[in-house]
């Protein structure tokens, strides 16, 4: 039971025998696409500029009281107190600028508004301004809503085979290695992603989020890859100014540790929706876009789930419809759920104990053993 005091129904997913692990179907559903969309109320397809905007509006008034309140205030507070008021600082706005980065990522899905410049115009200031090349994660992560589940296709966080581990992996497979994974995964997953493409799905040669004739990208996309450059460099210059400015420790308490939690947000977020041991993944022979697409979990974060847009816990229909506003994601999910039926996975486990349930339980997949399909893979943590 989580904050929401959710659960999925015991008779929605099936047991692994193996494992006790009660798993979503990985057979071909019974339902279409179009019947998906057919239940859903045709409002909740509808984008309204001003409504958009009003989400950008608050976070924003947010960000701003916060930044007032901190920089305004805090060197008045006496010594007991300093400390745990920028830790309090560095909480409520990063959680709140998380917020924002969701609104910047409903805009690389033609989700904000009807006119696609203004989508693009401003998603790219917005994840500019949290130092993420908007045009370049836009194109990759539409390859990863195209391919989710896909173990040779999708774009993040595809799990890795059992034959394909390092030989260090069975020595992190206790508390103190999870412990180290997560603190590298949480603090620096994001940007290793960006500049490495760790945790992506491999190609034929060096990809980065950042060069404009990486394999990643069409030669039509380069061009706009090379914006979201400019864009990084604008706001790196900005910050350079500020540190001559402010002073380095300045910069880094109002701005740096804030986006610091946004980066480990992401991060965590993202992880949580694709990573589960009732979710199967999928071979070439047996992986098709909807099956993918329903591979995902909804989760409960509590009171965050409204501060993060609801990302958290309507994924499973972000997937389905990626273009639909998020202020009309709940709905929708309520639409659904009685076609998606067991094919629909809501875990309500408090995020932090999941965190760690799944960087224990989830470490490479494989097809179960003596399974005529060999192409449906769950995860595993037997060495």
């Amino acid at each position: 039971m989580g904050a929401g005091g959710r659960m999925s129904s015991p008779s929605s997913i099936k047991k692994s025998d193996s494992d006790h692990v009660k798993r979503v179907p990985a057979a071909k559903p019974p339902f279409t696409l179009g019947e998906l969309k057919k239940a859903i109320p045709p409002h909740c397809f509808h984008r309204s500029v001003l409504r958009s905007f009003s989400y950008v509006v608050y976070d924003l008034t947010l960000a701003s009281i916060f930044y007032y309140i901190a920089t305004t205030y805090f060197q008045n507070l006496p010594s007991l107190l300093f400390y745990p008021g920028w830790a309090l600082y560095w909480a409520a706005q990063g959680c709140v600028l998380t917020g924002v980065w969701v609104l910047a990522h409903e805009c690389g899905h033609h989700a904000f508004s009807d006119y696609q410049w203004l989508d693009d115009t401003v998603g790219l200031i917005l994840h500019s301004f949290l130092m993420v090349p908007y045009f370049s994660w836009k194109y990759s992560h539409r390859r990863h809503h195209s391919n989710t589940g896909s173990l040779e296709r999708d774009e993040v966080f595809v799990p890795k085979k059992k034959s394909a581990l390092k030989w260090y992996s069975p020595y992190l497979n206790n508390p103190l290695g999870r412990v180290l994974t997560l603190t590298i995964t949480l603090v620096l997953g994001w940007p290793l992603y960006l500049a490495f493409n760790v945790s992506g799905r491999p190609y034929d040669r060096f990809a980065c989020h950042y060069d404009p004739y990486g394999p990643i990208y069409t030669d039509r996309e380069r061009l706009q890859i090379f914006i979201s450059d400019a864009g990084l460099l604008a706001v790196s210059y900005g910050l350079y100014r500020l540190v001559l400015a402010k002073g380095l420790a300045w910069v880094v308490c109002v701005y740096g540790v804030p986006l610091l939690i946004v980066n480990g947000f992401l991060v965590l977020i993202t992880y949580l929706q694709h990573t589960h041991p009732a979710l199967p993944h999928y071979d070439s022979s047996e992986w098709d876009w909807l099956r993918g697409a329903l591979a995902t979990v909804d989760r409960d974060y509590g009171i965050l789930n409204k501060v993060f847009h609801n990302i958290t816990d309507t994924h499973v229909a972000h997937h389905l419809v990626s273009t639909m506003p998020h202020y009309h994601a709940m709905e929708a999910t309520k639409a659904i759920k009685p076609i998606l039926g067991e094919y629909y996975h809501f875990d309500g486990t408090p995020f932090v104990k999941a965190m760690w349930r799944e960087a224990k339980e989830c470490i490479y997949v494989e097809p179960d053993e003596g399974e005529k399909t060999k192409g449906v893979f769950w995860y595993n943590n037997k060495f």
